[in-house]
Order: structure tokens, then C-alpha cells, then sequence
């Protein structure tokens, strides 16, 4: 078939597939995927014919403006599809059968900086998830399918489905693979562990203090003493640091005398409700000196 024969069915994949398309127009106009392979079947005509540097600038310029970057030299089949595709990456020696989809961030590379072939060679009707990535000159079979985020670095048989990293074969022909779920890890969470032993020996704690409350009934007012005496030593340290402070960054005697008041009065317990005319009092001190 013609290049532009390729184009029309290239552009007739996402109305059949994608059913965010609105219609053929909508295809050309809005996505980048399509954008790219009918940029990229004119430029490996360009390469086939030999035509230097210019092929690669062209791809350069694609990759600049769709997120998708495809050698020139790389063989791709027909009806091919990009669903969503920034940062899909084909190499130079990949090749592509027919009625593949591709989603973002797919990466068809290689594992040598050798020459010869490098890439991997993807089958007919073979579906490819996110951000998964086909590595090294090996085989992905027909009809197979590889799952989101995986790594495949051996071959994959026809009508597989590979999933995790490194690829492993989970499905074949619809069916379970047996070992298959042997073969999972469940990685621990630490932050997950450690916030449950630390709720066992919250829990442990309590218990104890229950127990030990109903032996000894006066201990919450033991405990609350002490803890008292402290605060009101650590606010009345507090204060007196405050007090200090004021006095010899403000330089003025009134209110030293003021701010030595009010920490005087924060020493002796905080101030409450209770206590309606010492806060006026203290008010009307400041708004004099100010």
C-alpha cells in the first residue's frame, strides 16, 4: 500500500479506538500521536532514499513539537496507533507489525551500543501500556500485551500477557500462568510498620495507666501537681527573660515597669475570665504609656 494509503487508515485507528474522538477532523487537528506517524512515514520515504541529515533534523522537529520521538529508520506496520503519547520512544531498529497501539511513555530501545540490531521487533495486534519499556533485540509475539510500567528484556510469545519488573508472564492465551502468583513480592511499608508498633505500644500504655489508676485513685492529682508546678516555673522563667528583654531594648522605665508588672502577674497563673479588672487595670496601663 502507498504512503497515503497507510495515512487513512492510520487516521481511521483513534475513530474506531478512541471513543474521546470526535470524528476525523478532531483526529487531525488534536492528536499528537497521528501527527507523528504521518510525520514519520514521509520521513523514512526520505531515509530510504538516502537522503542525508535531513531526515533526522525532521524528526528532531516532530519530537519538539508531538513529545514523540521515532528514528527515521525505524520499520512500523499499518493502522498504527499512539494513544496519548508524550514520551514514546522508537529506536532505530525497531520494528512494528500491524494493528499496534502504543500509550505514553512506551520506550522501544536498546541495551547495546553496538551496531547491527538492537531494538525489539513487536508483532501484529500487540498492545503496549504506560510507560512500559521494550528493551534489547527480542521478540514480542502476536497479539501479545504488556501491562503499565513494565520492563521486558526476553522474549514474549504470541498471546501473552507479561506484566511487572523484570516482565513476567502472567497470562497466556486468557489463561493464568500457574506459579505465576508464586512469583509476586509484597514489598513492606517501613513508615506503615512502625506507625503500627508504635499504636500497639500507645495501646499497651494505656492499658497499663488504667490499671494503675484503679489501684491508686488520688494518682491523676499526683501527676496533674507536678505538671502544674512546671508550667507555671517554666512561664514565670519565660517572663522574667521577657521582662529583662523589654527593659533593655525599649529604654523607658514605664513601660519596664508595665511589662515587669505583667510578667509578675503571668507568673502567679494565667490570666482568666475571672479576673475582669486586672486586665482592664493592665489595659488602661498600657494605652498610658503608649
Amino acid at each position: 500500500m502507498s504512503i497515503w494509503g497507510d495515512i487513512r487508515e492510520d487516521l481511521r485507528v483513534p475513530v474506531e479506538k478512541d471513543p474521546a474522538a470526535r470524528g476525523s477532523l478532531d483526529v487531525i487537528l488534536s492528536y499528537p500521536g497521528f501527527h507523528a506517524i504521518v510525520a514519520h512515514r514521509l520521513i523514512h520515504a526520505l531515509h530510504g532514499l538516502g537522503v542525508p541529515l535531513l531526515p533526522r533534523f525532521l524528526a528532531n522537529v516532530v519530537r519538539a513539537t508531538t513529545g514523540i520521538e521515532i528514528h527515521p529508520a525505524a520499520r512500523i506496520g499499518r493502522r498504527f496507533f499512539i494513544d496519548h503519547g508524550m514520551g514514546v520512544l522508537i529506536g532505530e531498529t525497531a520494528e512494528v507489525g500491524d494493528d499496534v497501539t502504543l500509550y505514553k511513555g512506551v520506550t522501544l530501545g536498546g541495551t547495546s551500543l553496538g551496531g547491527g540490531k538492537r531494538h525489539p521487533t513487536i508483532g501484529n495486534d500487540v498492545v503496549i501500556g504506560t510507560n512500559a519499556s521494550i528493551l534489547g533485540a527480542i521478540t514480542v509475539g502476536d497479539g501479545a500485551r504488556v501491562g503499565a510500567g513494565s520492563v521486558v528484556v526476553r522474549d514474549v510469545p504470541p498471546r501473552a500477557t507479561v506484566v511487572g519488573i523484570p516482565g513476567r508472564i502472567v497470562l497466556q492465551d486468557g489463561k493464568p500462568v500457574p506459579g505465576a502468583q508464586a512469583q509476586r513480592v509484597d514489598m513492606p511499608d517501613p513508615q506503615g510498620l512502625l506507625v503500627a508498633e508504635l499504636l500497639e505500644r500507645v495501646a499497651a500504655l494505656e492499658v497499663k495507666l488504667a490499671e494503675r489508676s484503679k489501684r491508686e485513685p488520688n494518682l491523676d492529682a499526683e501527676l496533674a501537681g507536678p505538671v502544674a508546678g512546671e508550667t507555671a516555673a517554666a512561664v514565670a522563667g519565660t517572663s522574667a527573660i521577657t521582662a529583662a528583654g523589654a527593659s533593655a531594648a525599649i529604654g523607658n522605665g514605664t513601660s519596664a515597669a508595665i511589662v515587669a508588672e505583667t510578667s509578675a502577674a503571668t507568673a502567679h497563673g494565667p490570666l482568666t475570665p475571672a479576673a475582669p479588672d486586672g486586665v482592664a487595670a493592665l489595659r488602661s496601663d498600657v494605652s498610658a504609656a503608649l
